[in-house]
């Protein structure tokens, strides 16, 4: 009984929560569908939005569909032939074709009057009963209806609320797959945008080092300028002193003559003046302050840049809308 019941429970459709009925058609997923229960989803689908497609109900997997609709799909003769033969197994001893699960639950019995079958369903309540409870039990002063119309109706309006759900469920299957595809496009519009961001600050930066490069290239212009002047002037200013210490020496060594004519027959020069033919250095020369930059208002300025006006204003005119 227990491989009966396993059996049967894996040749329910998941539309009609019955039996196959034949014919079976075999979706790309290898799952299976009643084909009026799969032409039932395809309509409730085809209602809802475009195109010849619909989803699995068991694994949501998209079922593309031909000009043919659900009658281009392939049917399932396995499944079919398998429940031939489960039918033939599972039939009655009087020969007729009973379901196992029909079979088991041909009998419901009363759970007040054991003797009584389940064959009026109470509206008031809402449940299944029997005949003895609505004349003399709990349902007699009850409206009741005979529990086939009930039981097709019921099983009409599951049937139809779960076409419903699917055409709901590949609708926000829909939504979903735009929404990652907004994700998708976000993520990428964000690596352009940071790689162009980039660029325009590489830009900037570029500028500024070659600001900087050429101050620099002045100021060492300058700077060699000046050192080779000062170091030429100490040139001199050393020849000169050389010279100055070599009268200095012969004027000591001339103080030293006793003999007078001798004395006077040397001439020695301690008169030389210095500005008749050395430069001199004016105050301040060495100084490099003239060379300073002050970005307080740039900074300022690049301090006070919104760069993100821009988005802004493109997210503004931007909106996604969704309905469900």
């Amino acid at each position: 009984m227990n491989t009966m019941d396993n059996l049967e429970k894996q040749l329910i459709c998941p539309i009609c929560l019955e039996m196959f009925t034949k014919p079976v058609v075999i979706l790309p997923c290898q799952h299976n569908l009643c084909r009026k229960c799969a032409n039932d989803v395809f309509q409730v689908r085809g209602s809802l939005t475009s195109g010849g497609r619909f989803r699995c109900p068991s694994c949501r997997h998209e079922v593309v569909l031909d000009r043919h609709g659900v009658y281009g799909l392939q049917r399932n003769l396995l499944v079919e032939n398998i429940i031939d033969m489960f039918k033939q197994e599972s039939n009655g001893t009087d020969g007729s074709s009973i379901s196992y699960r029909d079979r088991k639950e041909e009998t419901p019995m009363c759970d007040v009057h054991e003797e009584e079958k389940i064959n009026i369903y109470c509206v008031t309540h809402g449940v299944p009963t029997c005949s003895m409870c609505k004349v003399f039990g709990a349902h007699k002063d009850c409206e009741v209806a005979p529990i086939t119309s009930v039981y097709q109706s019921k099983k009409t309006e599951l049937s139809d609320g779960i076409a419903m759900m699917v055409g709901n469920n590949d609708r926000m299957q829909g939504i979903i797959s735009q929404l990652e595809e907004a994700c998708r496009t976000i993520e990428e519009n964000g690596r352009r945008q940071k790689t162009l961001v980039c660029e325009r600050f590489d830009q900037l930066y570029s500028i500024l080092e070659g600001k900087k490069r050429e101050m620099s290239q002045k100021v060492t212009a300058e700077q060699e300028e000046k050192v080779n002047y000062i170091r030429g002037l100490t040139q001199k200013y050393g020849d000169h002193l050389e010279e100055s210490c070599k009268v200095v020496e012969l004027g000591i060594q001339t103080m030293e003559e006793p003999e007078m004519a001798l004395f006077l027959q040397v001439r020695v020069n301690t008169k030389q003046d210095l500005n008749s033919h050395l430069d001199k250095v004016e105050r301040g020369y060495e100084n490099m302050d003239h060379y300073s930059v002050d970005f307080k208002k740039e900074g300022t300025a690049l301090r006070g840049l919104d760069f993100l006006q821009g988005e802004r204003t493109e997210l503004a005119g931007a909106a996604y809308s969704f309905d469900l």
